[in-house]
């Protein structure tokens, strides 16, 4: 049985989206409740975005589909799909029931963006390496962008906090010093534990959300 919160919103996102994964295919589907929404982005900066709705994050785009697909509530709800060095691109809708929206998303370079000259390598090895990371309280991508051959995080040298954080799993989080061309290894496990555990990099609430998108 999946309770839905009223007052935290998020919830409602987050706590079925979490549990689709578990329910077998005929308990969801042809819903008349629940709507859907399908996110379509037309390059790899667009499918490697992170997601979030009403605060929450889901994932990146490319994987919210099959038993990770988006069925929210009717009403209105915001989407915000986030790339580092790009602004975000954010969407209100609303949503009848039943019903399935296709969201295009186009992801515009941020022309303030900085780029340093000198950067160090971060190579992760993480585990779920769907997991998003946070580098100085800012979205930089998911592991698996990271821990692949020719793969790794261009950090400015310095002191940097790194974040890796996903609903259901206790945060992940460590402080690097880093030199001009070092090459870092990153390497852990995240710890299976209850969504409340959850960063609060992940679940913003709508006024942070907006401030962002400004």
């Amino acid at each position: 049985m999946i309770v839905l919160s009223k007052s935290a919103k998020f919830l409602n996102v987050a706590l079925f989206l979490g549990c689709l994964a578990y329910l077998p295919p005929a308990l969801y589907a042809g819903n008349e409740v629940l709507g859907e929404i399908q996110l379509v982005g037309p390059t790899k900066v667009e499918k490697s975005s992170g997601v979030w709705v009403d605060g929450q994050y889901l994932g990146y785009l490319k994987e919210l589909k099959g038993s990770k697909t988006v069925l929210l509530l009717p009403g209105e709800h915001e989407i915000a799909v986030r790339q580092a060095g790009y602004k975000d691109f954010t969407q209100k809708l609303v949503l009848e029931p039943g019903q399935k929206l296709t969201l295009n998303v186009a992801m515009e370079p941020d022309p303030q963006a900085h780029y340093p000259e000198q950067t160090a390598q971060v190579k992760m090895s993480v585990s779920p390496n769907r997991a998003p990371v946070f580098v100085d309280e800012r979205y930089v991508g998911h592991v698996d962008e990271f821990d692949g051959p020719g793969q790794a995080l261009l950090l400015a040298p310095g002191k940097h906090r790194v974040k890796i954080t996903l609903p259901g799993y206790q945060t992940f989080e460590t402080e690097v010093s880093l030199l001009a061309t070092q090459q870092f290894e990153l390497k852990t496990d995240l710890v299976k534990g209850s969504i409340t555990q959850a960063g609060p990099l992940i679940k913003e609430n709508s006024s942070e959300v907006a401030n962002r998108a400004r």
